[in-house]
């Protein structure tokens, strides 16, 4: 009987001594990238280049430039190909993150000047616009019950509409609606301003509030909350719905008890994603709240104040304190978005499913 002796797994033969392939040191991309911030820094300041922008976009081609020859001469065609690739992304990466940064940088730098409770606790009323002073407590409260209204119309509208799509749609009907919803999707914000402007205040004679604010809001909620819930429902097994329907439950039933629980997590996120979409629009407040210097906690009567009008009036002022005040309402707006992102990540990640379970 012959025996057949084998290789342990966890060894390897060598290769031959002609088929390694040389590569780049690991380091290699952090060092042709400092290499590549010098030379723009030395070529703008011999060649007189003011913007820093300038000196950036030199910076990144050379990177560019600079990685695929050495990746040509040392790895070869193919690998270099790889890392041309791999330094647009990074290029293309960095050109996103830095406008985003200045802007954060700058918007923290402008806005602390006068950020502080006296800002975040007291309004505008009886104050000069070129006067210093005065605060954003009124905004926040219009900001605070716009979004709330919108997000009880539309919450309710556009789950249920997800939830035909889903479970129910087929047809003209689901085709119609579908279509509906694209096309409300990519929709400018101050056509939903126009659209209630002229049919609830012009129509029917109401006077600008905070809840026609928060209609106009409602409407370009509405199709972020389907889509996002759409896609959630999607993402259900099939085999849930169809245990659930074996054993003779029925279907409405399914949705409330199998279906929507298990979806919950990520139509939460898209919920609050959507809310954080509307939380800075500036177009339909301007048309159908107007705006106002003192505090109204009534959204159904007389004009409101809200943070994204706020920044506009403020900005449109054009001295110096309402320059600050405006910095300052964008500052506070950013923070607001900013939690809200976090809850919706917060959620997405206290609902994913753990492993092992």
């Amino acid at each position: 009987m012959s025996t057949v002796t084998t290789r342990p797994a966890d060894t390897a033969a060598p290769l031959p001594k002609g088929l390694k392939q040389r590569r780049l040191p690991s380091w290699a991309p952090l060092g042709i990238a400092v290499v590549s911030v010098a030379a723009a820094v030395g070529a703008g300041l011999l060649f007189g280049l003011q913007s820093k922008v300038q000196w950036g976009l030199i910076a990144a081609l050379l990177f560019v430039a600079v990685s695929f020859a050495l990746a040509s001469a040392v790895e070869g065609r193919r690998q270099a190909k790889d890392r041309l690739a791999t330094s647009l992304v990074w290029v293309c990466f960095l050109l996103a993150v830095v406008p985003l940064a200045s802007l954060i940088w700058t918007t923290v730098g402008q806005g602390s000047k006068v950020l502080d409770g006296y800002f975040l606790s007291h309004s505008m009323a009886g104050l000069l616009d070129i006067q210093p002073g005065g605060g954003i407590y009124h905004a926040i409260i219009g900001t605070l019950e716009q979004v709330g209204l919108a997000t009880l119309i539309a919450a309710p509208i556009g789950l249920l509409t997800a939830i035909y799509l889903v479970e129910y749609g087929k047809g003209t009907l689901a085709k119609a609606v579908t279509f509906f919803v694209d096309v409300m999707t990519g929709i400018p914000s101050i056509v939903a301003g126009l659209f209630i402007l002229s049919f609830w205040l012009l129509m029917l004679g109401f006077d600008y509030s905070g809840f026609a604010g928060a209609m106009s809001l409602a409407i370009l909620m509405m199709p972020v909350v389907v889509r996002s819930t759409e896609e959630m429902l999607k993402l259900v097994p099939n085999e849930l719905r169809e245990a659930s329907l074996a054993l003779g439950v029925p279907k409405w039933r399914t949705i409330t008890k199998v279906v929507l629980p298990t979806a919950v997590g990520g139509i939460t996120t898209g919920l609050v994603l959507a809310v954080a979409r509307i939380a800075g629009e500036t177009a339909p407040i301007l048309l159908l709240v107007y705006g106002a210097p003192y505090i109204n906690n009534n959204p159904f009567e007389g004009a409101q104040s809200s943070l994204p009008l706020y920044v506009y009036q403020q900005y449109v002022n054009g001295n110096a304190a309402s320059y600050d005040r405006a910095w300052a309402a964008a500052l506070v707006l950013i923070i607001f978005v900013m939690l809200l992102n976090l809850v919706a990540r917060g959620i997405a990640h206290w609902k994913a499913p753990k492993a092992g379970h």
